[in-house]
């Protein structure tokens, strides 16, 4: 059974590996065509039919790139398609999904204080989701909205809340970003897949037949690749948010995810001028900073109106100088080691468990000294740990927590 396990862990290492390599491809060569498209310069004696042209320089060697608006009167003998960068970040992120998030969703998945859901519900939702929201955006795009691209992003946004919202009321927060982060994944790799390679295939057939591309099939594609290029990054933080609980396990979880997308954009509009017009509009930056700053203040917002003692009036005694003898601790110490140390301890109960999460024990008041600064984020400010709740540890004991860690900090 623990050889089992332990396979069981390095495959899932494996392929979240394999994620990381396949989406630094996609989103490498995502910004790459992006700002080379920009970048493209006009010259007199451009072949016909090119659009533009540039120099580049990389590596010890000079790079001339010209762009056809259509297509170039002969089909290339040589022929480079960038395609597998996106679906091999796509099905390995859903292999991820179905390891992580389906396979523990009792665990990672479900939280009974929001919805009580069985295990097939819960992934019922999860896939579903995926499916119906790419036939909404499709639908979208194709409507009479994808001649105004301005209109068709906000009302992307809309309903990238509208989703962020909704996840967070069924899954729990770490499944809740994730989720949003897979929806616009898979809104960008169907993108290529159902439009932008199809329309290149229409334009390399009609080459190879003699007929002259439509006009139309390069102007849907890059209408496409112009959506994906302002969700990558905001796809990122998604992803990455499930190792920050201040991120994903606090009340406003579903504002925060949906910030993330105003940042995204405002960040490639800085990065899309720059390569287009040679300098970018530092007003970006500070736009980028204040939704940080709010999103930064969101992910504790939930505790300020907490029923705390105003602690740097509370009376001290030296007893109180170290965490282990703070006020408070024999307290959150039976509430710690009562909720937490089934699954952080040297020899974890927790059915399928090897080794302690992260390597934290919480078996002893040592244990818990040293994990101070990670309880407080995690149990008290926060409600990541532990997991879904599973233990049903309680607000009040959470409060303590927070009371406990800001007493001994003040006194350190």
């Amino acid at each position: 059974m623990n050889d089992y396990v332990i396979m069981w862990e390095w495959f899932a290492f494996a392929i979240r590996w394999l994620h990381v390599i396949t989406a630094i491809a996609w989103i490498g060569s995502s910004f790459y065509f992006i700002a080379l498209d920009l970048g493209l310069k006009k010259s007199p004696h451009l072949p016909v039919g090119a659009y533009g042209e540039e120099w580049q320089v990389h590596g010890g060697g000079f790079y001339h790139v010209q762009k056809y608006s259509v297509a170039p009167e002969n089909m290339p003998e040589h022929l480079v398609w960038f395609k597998w960068e996106s679906y091999s970040t796509w099905l390995s992120g859903a292999v991820m999904l179905m390891i992580v998030y389906w396979l523990g969703a009792e665990l990672y998945l479900i939280d009974p204080a929001k919805a009580d859901l069985s295990v097939w519900q819960a992934i019922s939702i999860s896939a579903g989701s995926l499916i119906i929201g790419w036939l909404i955006y499709d639908f979208l795009c194709k409507s009479f909205l994808g001649d105004n691209p301005t209109r068709l992003m906000l009302l992307l946004f809309i309903i990238l809340v509208a989703m962020s919202w909704g996840y967070n009321q069924i899954f729990t927060g770490r499944a809740a970003m994730l989720h949003l982060g897979a929806f616009t994944a898979t809104i960008m790799s169907a993108n290529v897949f159902f439009i932008i390679m199809p329309n290149q295939r229409i334009v390399v057939k009609d080459l190879k037949e003699g007929r002259t591309p439509h006009p139309k099939y390069g102007k849907i594609a890059k209408l496409r690749s112009t959506h994906n290029n302002y969700l990558t990054l905001p796809v990122l933080f998604l992803m990455l948010s499930n190792h920050y609980p201040l991120a994903f396990a606090t009340e406003y979880t579903w504002i925060i995810a949906s910030l993330v997308f105003l940042m995204g954009v405002t960040i490639r509009h800085y990065f899309n001028t720059l390569h287009a017009t040679g300098s970018g509009p530092t007003w970006t930056w500070m736009a980028t900073l204040v939704l940080f700053l709010i999103i930064a203040a969101l992910s504790t917002a939930s505790t300020w109106d907490g029923d705390y003692d105003d602690l740097e009036n509370q009376p001290l005694s030296q007893s109180q100088v170290k965490f282990i003898q703070a006020k408070g601790f024999d307290d959150i110490s039976d509430i710690i080691i009562g909720r937490c140390s089934m699954c952080h301890a040297r020899e974890p109960v927790w059915d399928g468990m090897i080794n302690a999460p992260k390597g934290v024990y919480l078996e002893t008041h040592q244990d818990i000294a040293r994990s101070a600064k990670e309880i407080y984020i995690h149990a008290g400010l926060s409600n990541a740990m532990p997991p879904a709740n599973i233990t049903e540890l309680e607000d009040e004991d959470r409060i303590k927590i927070v009371k406990w860690f800001r007493r001994a900090t003040l006194l350190n």
